[in-house]
């Protein structure tokens, strides 16, 4: 087997486990286990995964973020229920930012139950689901692609986003803590915090996984957030700092 189709199969086994084990791959493909530390070595310094003992992760830490691809299979129930809530906070005739994330890709694809509207974008699966959608006029912000993250980030996309303005921005954030929200990629945090400023009002999209844990950056503070919506009751650690600030706390309830 080719070196590039190994490392491919590594991080789909990744996609499909979460972790491995250094051994079995290994034994999987029929290399040593220093063939596989090179491989895990690469693919770490290309941000794909994170190497911990005996193997790797594609799991969210402090500093790395999983794969978009991975992230999209995981927690799809409450991320389902936290888009239906979203979208009934959109109104026809509104301009509409949506971040990048697995679940601002599900508000994109109700959003054309609210046209028209025009949307804003960086998010790929948004663009792709509203590209045929009837009465959207769709806006997608140019930049560099992130396969990871599944968007467009950059320079481009921070040009583009200084010179637009809209109604409502749908942010997501993987790590609150303690009234703050956190960032693990210097350039992904750069492009939400500029929808939070580009919009009239914002709101944050978060399950409850997303509570109790930080990140290597300061995105910004849960304030700035008009509404934040999420799939359960908050703990009081976790529901104070919202309430404090002034947020509106909205439970995405079960489809009836």
């Amino acid at each position: 087997m080719k070196l590039e189709d190994r490392r491919k199969e590594i991080i789909d086994l990744l996609i499909e486990q979460g972790t491995v084990g250094l051994d079995d791959l290994a034994v999987r493909f029929g290399v040593s286990k220093m063939t596989i530390h090179r491989d895990l070595d690469d693919l770490e310094s290309a941000g794909l995964l994170r190497k911990v003992r005996g193997g790797a992760s594609i799991e969210t830490s402090l500093q790395f973020e999983s794969d978009y691809r991975y992230r999209a299979r995981r927690d799809t129930d409450a991320k389902r229920r936290i888009a239906r809530a979203a979208v009934d906070l959109a109104e026809p005739g509104m301009t509409v930012l949506i971040n990048d994330g697995t679940t601002a890709g599900l508000l994109a694809e109700r959003l054309a139950e609210k046209r028209p509207l025009t949307v804003i974008t960086n998010n790929l699966a948004a663009i792709e689901a509203l590209t045929e959608a009837p009465g959207i006029t769709l806006l997608a912000l140019g930049g560099t692609y992130s396969r990871k993250f599944n968007g467009f980030f950059g320079v481009v996309t921070e040009e583009a986003l200084a010179h637009l303005r809209a109604d409502l921005a749908f942010l997501s954030s993987p790590a609150i803590s303690g009234g703050v929200c956190y960032h693990m990629d210097q350039e992904v945090m750069r492009s939400k915090r500029m929808m939070i400023e580009s919009a009239s009002r914002a709101v944050l999209l978060a399950d409850r996984q997303k509570f109790g844990r930080t990140a290597l950056y300061r995105l910004t503070d849960l304030g700035r957030f008009d509404t934040v919506i999420t799939d359960a009751a908050l703990p009081p650690d976790h529901a104070t700092p919202l309430v404090e600030s002034g947020v509106r706390i909205l439970i995405a309830k079960d489809e009836e």
